[in-house]
């Protein structure tokens, strides 16, 4: 049997709430976003590229995010010596390279999975908390906040191209 892709029901994001709740809510919409793009598509639709030679593909897009998920929040800000899920020293692009259609339900659930464990690890920890990112610049929690929902508002805009290309579903 083929897996495809469970639907998902996004989550609304705040108009009125405190900078956390603002933050995390906006962060939310568009993790769901993008699951709600991948939503009834087979692990080989997935992992279709819309234009070749790029890797650029679905799959590719939540094994991506899976990766800057746990490189800000748990690696950078928090400091845990983990490694990456999917790239490799050799390889810093096999989130996008070694996208496999017969790995995509474990895929999903990896990011599932990393995105909890990301809320868990900050859900205590103040915006104001600082470290220092590998280019020696000072960051904060907030800072990772803004920057992880521009990565997804980004990557979503390449979901929904993807998404179209494939079977011409289009959508907010």
């Amino acid at each position: 049997m083929t897996w495809t892709a469970p639907s998902i029901q996004r989550r609304d994001f705040p108009t009125v709430a405190g900078e956390r709740e603002m933050l995390q809510g906006w962060l939310d919409h568009h993790r769901d976003t993008l699951l709600a793009k991948c939503t009834g598509l087979t692990g080989e639709q997935l992992a279709e590229a819309a234009n070749p030679p790029s890797t650029l593909t679905l799959l590719g897009l939540v094994r991506h995010l899976t990766d800057v998920e746990r490189t800000w929040f748990r690696q950078r800000f928090l400091g845990e010596q983990i490694p990456d899920v999917h790239i490799t020293e050799e390889n810093p692009d096999a989130d996008f390279d070694d996208a496999d259609p017969a790995a995509a339900e474990a895929d999903v659930a990896a990011f599932r999975a990393e995105t909890e464990a990301c809320d868990k690890a900050v859900a205590d920890r103040g915006l104001d908390e600082t470290f220092t990112s590998p280019r020696g610049v000072r960051l904060n929690l907030r800072w990772v906040y803004v920057h992880m929902i521009e990565e997804y508002a980004r990557h979503n805009g390449h979901a929904d191209l993807l998404r179209e290309r494939i079977d011409g579903v289009t959508g907010d």
